[in-house]
């Protein structure tokens, strides 16, 4: 045409080109210029991309859903034009668009995206930690939910039913696959043709399907329809005639005149046969036929037949009453990532990267998974063009290529999509999270949010090393939201922390937590087994630390272990200066290691810097957020630094997920008391399990935190007889017994004395519940007296010291009531 674009979208400087549409911004050319209205009747080109009507900057996608808002498209509203996916030469500035689907995409540029942080106690500050976990595995994690949660199975569908009645590309989708210009489309209420050549560049295209209904491929596969049509060409249903009539499908070229797309269909064909996992979709062979209409001969990949839901479907058919997004559950959204990042190792072990994961590319079938659409799949090396889509590509991957990396970024935007109603995600938020401010769910499950904040880090290098690491922490985020739902534990080992080394403060004194003890407690990085001396190290386990180091003075080789052991050494000699001095060393050879930051928070804690032992325990916070150590390393440095509602927390998160972890419990219960939540101590406390060394320990301490340091005037009633049935049923030694006797006793006779204060009053005015005992005897000041002063007596008699048996005897005396005898 030659007129000027007069639309607000473009620049200004875009000609309207002989389509209809703009040169610069793309869109159909306004009703206002010559020529008449770009969009005529039925059948007519679209008229771009449709506004949305609710007050909201964004546009209505293919599927009718506004890309901004996230609302359905109201009444009368257009559905937007197709904007390709992205294929993104790193050789090359130009960006080329290609059809995958109805994704929105486009060229991905390096900008930097910044991401959100929740610091708690620690300072903000990020650090680059290595992980000595490996770049890949190859097995499943078990079923779907890996065995933690129940996904509904998606029933197995009728594949004939799937064939399309009249397949045909969208005239929104039809775009030269040399120049990118819109071809096939609308002109004068005349349909737009599925064939011909492009009026820009002069280059043939044809969107018809080669394959009809019996056409036998490869002699073998009998084909029965299409079923869809993708960015890398037609999908067919086909029948194997020689192996039991088994479903399969073949994928052909969208395009014949798409060289690119010619490229990637001929990788698919060279290394995709060798891709075998489970949860990937199996490449069976790879097959010819005859083009009659040309004489050439057409390739089609003949893959296994995969039938159910696409992550994107089940996604779409949660919507809330007025039309918006409504987010799975995070517990199933986190399952299918679950199941997809063995898949993406077993991948990168082999040298590929799957590029273009995304929802639209898995498919819940019954309770499996399986990743489709392998024709982004690239080697590490290939210099070949790079598909990928728009609010789930890595920033960087327009200038340093794919890597495992970028493939764990697109899961954890895979996981946001899925989990929070993310609207904008490809365009407000194209490379950034939503902070935990604007999203209850981050604000709620803390240690999920920091997962996906390092999996989408802007550099690469402080993302999850590996699909396997990422899985690992991603499994200990699933085990705590489960938890934290229900209240029941999902305990695990780690493979970075071993148990708890011991429980300090189990008698609720009450006076300040000793830092240095209380870091010597917390779990020890385990050792690597790669480690020359890692057996060396095992036989030292329990060893004193003099001794162990005049031990470890005579290892057969010097080693990173055995230098992280020696600085622990001298942390438990009280000699934190030298352990810095070792540190530092050690750091400086290994920088980056992971056990350099823990231990750089440890000998800070145990100089009693709790500030500076806080930001290192954070970062690793950041690194690790499945991990229960840093958590509970979190909590007690805010216990240290009177930061009461960030040590709750901690201490919540860990005890409520894994109870073996018995200092969470005691630490919930201090700070509860702390904050004059009496009950909320008893009930961490009585939460530690039988099986736990410190059950006995932490019934003792519930005694206690019931009564300790509470007025005669509180209504004592009901806890009195708590106590009581609790001391009876703990089996104690006498002496330890008869102590404790003492504070329930004593804790009654102020109770009693001051009234009963919280019984009710019978009708006669006396006091109610006579029938109420403590440790037998009746809740009266005459009876309590009599045992409160044989309980003394006892305690005397077991004193093995002189001036105790005194003291004991003088205030066994005190509480004997008076008697003429």
């Amino acid at each position: 045409m030659g007129e000027t674009c007069t639309r607000p979208e473009c620049s200004g400087s875009g000609v309207i080109d002989a389509d209809g549409y703009c040169d610069e911004c793309g869109l159909a050319a306004a009703p206002a210029a010559k020529g008449g209205s770009a969009a005529g009747a039925a059948g007519a080109a679209p008229a771009g991309p449709a506004r949305c009507t609710r007050d909201c900057p964004g546009t209505i996608d293919a599927d009718g859903y506004c890309d901004e808002c996230g609302l359905a498209a109201e009444a009368g509203a257009r559905t937007a034009p197709h904007v390709p996916s992205a294929r993104v030469s790193p050789d090359s500035a130009r960006s080329a668009q290609v059809r995958t689907g109805s994704s929105v995409s486009a060229r991905t540029m390096s900008g930097r995206s910044r991401s959100h942080r929740s610091t708690r106690t620690g300072s903000g500050r990020s650090v680059s930690v290595r992980s000595s976990r490996g770049t890949g595995g190859t097995g499943r994690r078990g079923n779907l939910g890996a065995g933690l949660v129940t996904v509904p199975a998606v029933p197995r569908p009728d594949p004939a039913a799937a064939v399309l009645d009249n397949p045909e590309v969208p005239e929104r989708k039809r775009f030269c696959s040399k120049c990118d210009a819109p071809v096939g489309r609308s002109k004068d209420d005349v349909p737009g043709r599925p064939e011909g050549f492009c009026t820009k560049c002069g280059t043939p295209y044809s969107f018809t399907p080669k394959l009809r209904r019996g056409d036998l491929v490869g002699g073998q596969y009998e084909v029965v329809g299409c079923l869809a049509h993708g960015g890398l060409g037609w999908i067919y249903l086909a029948i194997d005639r020689r192996v039991n009539d088994k479903w399969v499908v073949l994928k052909g070229l969208l395009d014949t005149g798409d060289e690119d797309a010619l490229a990637v269909a001929l990788a698919e064909r060279r290394f995709l046969a060798e891709v075998d996992h489970p949860n990937i979709v199996r490449i069976i062979n790879f097959a010819e036929h005859p083009d009659l209409r040309t004489g050439s001969t057409d390739g089609y990949i003949v893959m296994e037949y995969v039938g159910g839901k696409s992550l994107k479907d089940i996604a779409n058919e949660r919507r809330t009453p007025d039309g918006g997004r409504d987010p799975l559950p995070v517990e199933q959204a986190i399952a299918y990532a679950l199941e997809a990042l063995p898949a993406l190792g077993h991948l990168h072990a082999r040298g590929l990267v799957y590029c273009d994961f995304k929802i639209d590319n898995v498919i819940q079938s019954e309770d499996s998974l399986k990743i489709i659409d392998m024709g982004a799949v690239r080697r590490f090396d290939d210099d070949g063009p790079i598909y990928g889509t728009v609010g789930y590509q890595a920033p960087e991957i327009a200038t340093d290529g794919p890597t495992p990396a970028s493939d764990l970024y697109t899961v954890a935007r895979t996981l946001a999509v899925l989990s929070i109603d993310f609207r904008g995600y490809a365009t407000t938020h194209r490379h950034e999270l939503p902070g935990p401010d604007e999203v209850p769910l981050f604000a709620q499950y803390e240690s999920y949010y920091r997962l996906l904040v390092r999996a989408t880090d802007p550099d690469p290098a402080r993302r999850f090393g590996s699909a396997e690491e990422m899985a690992d922490q991603l499994t200990g985020v699933l085990r705590e939201v489960l938890a934290l739902q229900d209240g029941r534990p999902r305990p695990a080992l780690s493979t970075l922390f071993g148990p708890e080394v011991r429980v300090v403060d189990t008698e609720l004194a009450g006076g300040p937590l000793d830092a240095a003890a209380a870091a010597l407690a917390l779990p020890v990085p385990r050792v690597d087994t790669a480690d020359p001396n890692a057996g060396f190290l095992a036989a030292l386990a329990g060893t004193a630390p003099g001794e162990a180091l005049a031990a470890l003075a005579t290892a057969p080789a010097p080693s990173l272990e055995l230098r992280l052991r020696a600085l622990r050494a001298h942390l438990e000699l009280g000699d934190p200066a030298t352990a810095a001095g070792e540190l530092d060393g050690i750091e400086k050879d290994h920088p980056g290691d992971w056990r350099v930051v823990w231990y750089r928070g440890l000998t800070a804690l145990a100089e009693g810097r709790a500030q500076a032992a806080a930001e290192a325990f954070d970062a690793l916070y950041d690194a690790f957020p499945g991990e229960p150590a840093p958590k509970l390393a979190l909590a007690v440095c805010a216990e240290l630094l009177g930061n009461l509602e960030d040590a709750t927390e901690f201490h919540r998160l860990v005890a409520t997920t894994d109870r073996t972890y018995v200092g969470a419990s005691f630490g919930l219960a201090r700070v509860r008391l702390a904050a004059d939540d009496r009950t909320g101590a008893v009930d961490a406390l009585e939460a530690v399990p039988e099986s736990s060394a410190h059950h006995t320990a932490a019934r003792i301490a519930a005694v206690r935190a019931r009564l300790r340091g509470r007025p005669a005037t509180d209504p004592l009633g009901p806890d009195l007889t708590r106590c009581s049935e609790q001391l009876a049923a703990l089996g104690l030694d006498a002496r330890r017994r008869e102590e404790l006797a003492v504070e329930v006793l004593d804790a009654a006779l102020g109770w009693v004395v001051a009234g009963r204060p919280g019984a009710a009053a019978n009708t006669a005015g006396a006091a109610a519940d006579p029938t109420r005992e403590v440790l037998g005897h009746p809740a009266e000041e005459r009876e309590l007296r009599f045992a409160l002063e044989h309980s003394y007596r006892v305690l005397a008699r077991l004193s093995d010291r002189a001036e105790k048996r005194i003291e004991m005897v003088e205030r066994a005396n005190r509480a004997r009531p008076r008697t003429w005898v």
